[in-house]
């Protein structure tokens, strides 16, 4: 398998991914299909249109090429017809993000690389590839944007970022390192969820009011 094969099916596997966290999502909303297939197709391409805008790939593969859009559209279709199946649909959903969110972090890192961009902007491109479906889905549900909250999202992203980018000056850019950056991303982001591991946050201390004590 050439690696511009390897980095198409890793695409469609991330669209699918992504597609099918989105449609979660809106199926636990109580959306009908069409808002179901609408949020799985945009948390599917929103990340990808951004890095192809990025790299200044026109048209983004997203409207150029039929197989991303149709992956999209048939894998939320999908959800919203078997969605049954799924006995913790949240759960379902924080699993497929964080599968979407190593894939994307390592194919939006390699195109931004393959476009001759900068190491230190191949990985803030991968970085906002992978989290951009994410927040296209929370914005169109009504959520707070996982990336805005404390949890380790797209710091995750960026570390793995880190690493496609340090392997690929390493010469080190195939197979089995990149699935490993991937799977590295994925373990991140599932193990943050369940220690419940977060970013620092500012901490905000009561205004002092000034208020003078009583008087003799």
């Amino acid at each position: 398998m050439t690696t511009s094969t390897a980095l198409l099916v890793a695409d469609l596997t991330g669209v699918a991914v992504f597609a099918a966290s989105g449609a979660s999502a809106a199926v636990a909303k109580r959306l009908d299909i069409f808002g179901v297939v609408f949020v799985g197709v945009v948390a599917a391409l929103g990340g990808g249109i951004f890095r192809d805008l990025a790299i200044d790939e026109v048209p983004p593969l997203a409207f150029g090429d039929w197989r991303y859009a149709l992956t999209a559209a048939l894998t939320a279709a999908a959800v919203f017809w078997l969605h049954p199946q799924f006995a913790r649909l949240r759960t379902t959903v924080l699993v497929l993000d964080a599968a979407g969110l190593a894939l994307f972090t390592v194919t939006g890192t390699l195109k931004a690389l393959d476009a001759h961009v900068p190491a230190v902007g191949a990985c803030m491109i991968g970085m906002l590839t992978a989290i951009g479906g994410g927040l296209g889905r929370d914005l169109l549900t009504g959520e707070i944007p996982v990336v805005l909250r404390r949890e380790i999202y797209a710091l995750a992203a960026l570390v793995g970022a880190i690493a496609v980018a340090l392997l690929d000056q390493a010469g080190r850019a195939t197979t089995v390192p990149l699935t490993a950056a991937a799977v590295g991303v994925f373990l991140l982001r599932l193990v943050s969820l369940r220690r419940r591991w977060s970013a620092p946050v500012a901490t905000l201390r009561p205004p002092h009011t000034g208020t003078p004590g009583p008087q003799p």
